[in-house]
């Protein structure tokens, strides 16, 4: 069975090296990556590390079948073996090994259908002139990745080790009254955050006057709680893992941000049996709009609000 290639693909998603952060990465990024991958496939007692030899001979059965057939995911498989999951739940042992091939470079992602991972060959999913270029030096792989990391977030808390790798393209941010080390930012958004300070009555003034954007919980401006906090005064939990009885603002609550501001937070629920998207909870300052965004996300979604 001949299966095509994807050169029009503009990324991949990895791990980003020292985080562990599953993310999406431009194909140029490969080379920064695979020296890591290496690693841990020589690495002993960890969840992604050296295959065992059960796990070895499954291996060498996965590859053989995603080869001849094509991406895969992890039903797909018929084996009733069973292993622990990272979080110490039971799973399958396809999935574990499905994943450790993964994290040592030896497949990759080439789709998720209904939140699955379905799994390829790295020839088939990235160019051969990229797969064929050598790893970086460790060096440059630390760089790149606070490079990375900066560009996503534009402020950041940089470690020690982090602002070394970033002495040559960093710049220090220090914010009046906050109770932290300087932030970070690269030396280029600079001048647009001394703009933007300069500018900040006017957007205060305007914020007012337009409805406020919903963030994902993972957006890269409240990525980090210890700056949401001090920077807004706004302490926000991706409660989607906390207990149902100990959450404030709910399962999957959308914080709202207005100009410079951070102005509350909207809790969705998508009822697809009625096809209509219910607010769970909402908490939204004085003066701003949430209804016109819900409606919006609704429409996405393509439900009722």
């Amino acid at each position: 069975m001949g299966i095509s290639t994807r050169p029009d693909r503009p990324g991949f998603e990895h791990y980003l090296p020292g985080h562990g952060i599953l993310m999406a990465l431009p194909v140029y990024a490969w080379p920064f990556l695979t020296g890591r991958m290496q690693h841990r496939g020589r690495l002993r007692g960890t969840h992604y590390g050296k295959l065992t030899a059960r796990e070895a001979a499954l291996a060498e059965k996965i590859l053989a079948e995603i080869a001849a057939r094509g991406p895969l995911s992890s039903d797909d498989f018929e084996h009733d073996g069973r292993a622990r999951s990272p979080w110490g739940t039971g799973g399958t042992l396809v999935k574990r090994v499905l994943e450790k091939l993964f994290a040592h470079g030896r497949l990759l992602i080439s789709a998720r259908k209904n939140f699955r991972r379905t799994y390829d060959l790295p020839e088939r999913v990235l160019p051969p002139a990229v797969l064929a270029q050598p790893p970086r030096a460790e060096r440059e792989v630390g760089a790149w990745a606070v490079r990375a990391k900066l560009r996503q977030r534009r402020l950041a808390l940089l470690k020690r080790d982090e602002l070394r790798a970033a002495e040559d393209f960093a710049q220090a941010v220090v914010v009046d009254g906050l109770d932290l080390p300087p932030l970070q930012c690269l030396r280029e958004d600079a001048a647009l955050l001394c703009e933007i300070q300069t500018r900040k009555s006017k957007i205060e003034n305007e914020a007012t006057e337009r409805p406020a954007r919903l963030l994902a919980p993972l957006d890269p401006l409240i990525y980090d709680r210890r700056i949401t906090r001090a920077l807004w005064d706004f302490d926000y939990t991706w409660e989607v893992y906390t207990p149902p009885a100990k959450r404030v603002r709910g399962y999957y609550a959308l914080p709202l941000l207005a100009g410079t501001e951070i102005v509350g937070h909207v809790d969705p629920l998508a009822d697809r049996a009625k096809k209509k998207l219910r607010v769970v909870s909402r908490r939204v300052r004085r003066g701003f709009r949430s209804a016109p965004l819900v409606a919006e996300l609704a429409s996405f979604l393509d439900l009722r609000a």
